[in-house]
């Protein structure tokens, strides 16, 4: 059975979901999107990823041609249609199709794309055992170039990012901003464990807000967890009991080295391991 597509006001089979070679998203990475994931038929906060969305392309002049409501079922429809109760799905939305040029005032029709399927970011046993990090030298994108809480269709700067980590031998690579701070891994939120207090990198430090970060510092502090943000360097992360990344693909997962360095004891600790199980029964619960 072919992959079901959401182009625009409609679901479409996937050889049939097509733009234009002239969409400003395509040629200039005009666009922004958004990635969310459902648990047994259920979107995993929705809301906030549509609000997130919507902030997105307020951020670079877009006007989403639907309101988030049908938006919304559009996600819902396109899960149905694939028969996904567990997936993924990504929301892209383009400037349209224009000349070529720069211009987006020439562009129209912007198009809106709903894509569902499943996912593994990581194999299972890293995702037990823990990651591996390499520190990129491609910095995080200035955010006095591009603010990071867009979470545009230009993602250079992270791939670029994610092939030293490869060619390390590494599947992530931790990103710093132009300060020499730590901002977050490629597509993913950085948190450390240090005298059992949990510490994530603040907004300015260039980081997207990521959703599954959030939810993860609710459950910290609901547990009773000293749950702050602050300023991270290398040295932060070096010397942590304990590590992990956070991403809607990802979700949560223990990081056990850097750079060749062990963090704490080299394996999965037990404040990770317990936000990791705290997240996959929020998940799974229903619960908005």
């Amino acid at each position: 059975m072919p992959r079901l597509v959401f182009m625009n006001d409609r679901l479409v089979p996937e050889a049939e979901a097509r733009v234009s070679v002239f969409d400003h998203g395509l040629l200039y990475g005009d666009g922004v999107f958004e990635g969310l994931r459902a648990y047994a038929g259920r979107v995993f906060r929705l809301r906030e990823h549509l609000q997130r969305l919507w902030a997105s392309a307020r951020a670079i002049c877009l006007e989403i041609p639907m309101t988030p409501e049908r938006l919304g079922a559009a996600i819902e429809e396109t899960l149905a249609a694939n028969g996904l109760a567990d997936g993924y799905v990504r929301v892209v939305i383009t400037r349209g199709a224009g000349s070529l040029g720069l211009d987006p005032a020439r562009t129209r029709d912007p198009q809106v794309i709903v894509i569902a399927d499943t996912i593994a970011l990581y194999p299972a046993e890293l995702t037990a055992k823990g990651l591996r990090l390499v520190t990129a030298a491609t910095q995080r994108s200035h955010p006095a170039a591009l603010s990071p809480r867009i979470k545009s269709l230009n993602y250079l700067n992270n791939i670029m990012a994610k092939l030293e980590g490869q060619q390390a031998g590494c599947v992530e690579a931790l990103m710093l901003n132009h300060k020499g701070e730590v901002a977050e891994c490629t597509a993913d939120n950085v948190f450390v464990v240090r005298g059992g207090r949990l510490l994530t990198p603040p907004p300015d430090a260039g980081i997207l807000e990521g959703i599954t970060r959030g939810a993860v510092m609710e459950l910290a502090l609901a547990a009773g967890i000293d749950c702050r943000e602050a300023t991270l360097t290398r040295h932060d992360l070096y010397t942590a009991d304990e590590c992990f990344i956070t991403g809607t693909a990802a979700e949560v997962v223990p990081v056990v080295e850097l750079d060749g360095r062990k963090i704490g004891t080299g394996t999965p600790g037990p404040i990770t391991l317990r936000l990791q199980a705290a997240f996959h029964a929020l998940v799974r619960s229903g619960a908005p």
